[in-house]
């Protein structure tokens, strides 16, 4: 997701070396995250069950959703607009099926309670799958005339999905963050999903308002127009607040900041401000705006890079190096 979004804005930038090189990186990690899945699938079913049904995890699994649109949206941009239809297909068909089972299994179906006591940044990550398949179908749209209505209709739906959601999830985790006891190490990384998940729906409502006449986009690209707007205004706010529980997290209370995988969940965030924040200027005709959205590239690239070296260090330290020695030891 967030080398895809990074090469996305690269690509909008002019940097094509660098956006192939980060949709190179983009495919590779697509491959391997779903051969790991259905690996970890096979060989541990029961592990896979507790994170369906554990609602701290549960959330994740719509990633597969977002990224696979984040993908399929930069595929778009070189032209393979079947491949980017073949995928946003795939998108919708799980995202319906887990729209569907992940809040009953995680949620409606706990005997224990309050459920809200579990609530966290990671639940925003349904609000990027629903706005990543407004995303995919109005990026493929125009070079789709036979179907433009339809995937109109799926973008404006998904789109106002996604808004909903964002709605229920903030108030789900602002009352868990109010009611329940809440230490500086349970604010980790998936919080600036909040931030992301107002990010990607800039840019689904950007990309709506640049589709084509069709009913239901007429119908909706006032309030759509002006919804998109609200949400950068909101979204710029968050960037401070978060950056300060970083902070707060890190340097006041002394919690190490050490590789973890959920630091994607941060630079994600960062690269789709960046990519809606320029179409949300281009397509209003918002100058300062996209200004914004071009300059913050570089901060979601340099945030990418340093998260990169990170894993590699982190992956050479766990995997080459320790794994010998704790064979070894066996």
């Amino acid at each position: 997701m967030a080398s895809g979004i990074i090469s996305v804005g690269m690509e909008l930038g002019g940097f094509r070396l660098l956006s192939i090189f980060l949709l190179a990186v983009c495919v590779v990690s697509y491959a391997v995250l779903i051969l790991l899945t259905v690996w970890r699938l096979i060989a541990y079913p029961q592990e896979m069950w507790n994170d369906l049904t554990a609602p701290r995890r549960a959330f994740g699994f719509f990633t597969f959703i977002a990224g696979t649109n984040v993908l399929g949206v930069r595929i778009a941009l070189s032209g393979h607009h079947m491949t980017t239809a073949v995928l946003l297909i795939v998108a919708v068909v799980t995202w319906l099926a887990l729209g569907y089972v992940i809040p009953w299994t995680a949620v409606l179906s706990r005997v224990d309670r309050p459920v809200v006591a579990h609530a966290n940044g990671s639940w925003f990550i349904w609000v990027v799958a629903s706005q990543s398949i407004a995303v995919a179908s109005a990026t493929i749209e125009p070079t789709m005339p036979s179907i433009q209505n339809a995937l109109a209709i799926v973008a404006v739906c998904a789109w106002s999905v996604g808004v909903f959601l964002y709605a229920a999830a903030g108030i789900f985790v602002a009352a868990r963050m109010m009611w329940f006891e809440f230490r500086p190490v349970d604010l980790d990384p998936p919080y600036w999903v909040a931030m992301g998940a107002c990010a990607i729906t800039i840019l689904a409502g950007a990309r709506i308002v640049e589709m084509a006449d069709a009913p239901m986009v007429s119908a909706t690209r006032g309030i759509i127009e002006g919804a998109a707007v609200v949400f950068w205004g909101f979204a710029t706010w968050l960037i401070p607040v978060l950056t300060a529980a970083g902070l707060w997290r890190h340097i006041i209370h002394r919690i190490p900041l050490r590789y973890e995988a959920t630091l994607w969940s941060i630079v994600f965030p960062l690269g789709m401000y960046s990519v809606g924040a320029t179409y949300l200027g281009q397509a209003d005709k918002l100058p300062i705006v996209e200004a914004i959205g071009n300059g913050w590239l570089w901060v979601a690239f340099i945030a990418w890079a340093l998260t990169f070296m990170a894993m590699l260090s982190h992956l050479v330290r766990t995997v080459v190096l320790d794994a010998p020695n704790s064979a070894a030891a066996r």
